[in-house]
């Protein structure tokens, strides 16, 4: 129960950092857009603002999902669930929370490979910044980690906790 109680810890300080980043990100989406308008206004432009806000938008995506997750602010579709009486909710739970961790698992694998070999190459963007591609992607490479260890966390506190934690969750 301890190793799980720091994991569990771990997670949220990570997907409050993720969380924090995706704000900064939002602050900075309306700053360039900002300083965009004004430059037009001048005839001039930093000529990535699309690049950019792009990639934070991808970033703040992955970065903030584990957060809203862990808070429950997710939209769930609860065919099954209200059909079936609570005492029995946390089966599906655990089967829904084992297989997205699987799954964004398994998509992170590839998309590492994505990342290393935009490294290992010197990919960069084929805009005027030549953005080495890597960081963006490693960002959201980051981001699916950390829904996956949210996921995984989530799921081992079903199988400890059982319905105790299903009826006091949102």
């Amino acid at each position: 129960m301890g190793l799980f109680r720091f994991a569990e810890r771990l997670s949220m300080l990570l997907n409050r950092v993720g969380a924090l980043i995706a704000v900064v990100l939002i602050i900075y989406m309306l700053g360039h857009i900002m300083l965009e308008i004004l430059l037009r206004s001048l005839g001039k432009s930093t000529f990535i603002m699309d690049e950019y806000i792009g990639y934070a938008v991808a970033i703040m995506t992955f970065l903030g999902l584990p957060y809203v997750l862990e808070r429950g602010g997710l939209i769930r579709v609860s065919l099954i669930l209200d059909r079936v009486p609570q005492k029995y909710h946390w089966p599906l739970e655990l089967f829904s929370s084992v297989i997205t961790a699987s799954c964004f698992i398994w998509i992170s694998l590839f998309w590492l490979q994505n990342v290393q070999r935009s490294y290992s190459r010197g990919v960069t963007s084929d805009t005027l910044a030549e953005t080495p591609i890597w960081l963006p992607e490693g960002a959201v490479l980051i981001g699916m980690w950390l829904i996956s260890l949210t996921l995984v966390v989530r799921a081992i506190k079903i199988v400890l906790l059982r319905s105790r934690y299903l009826a006091n969750a949102p």
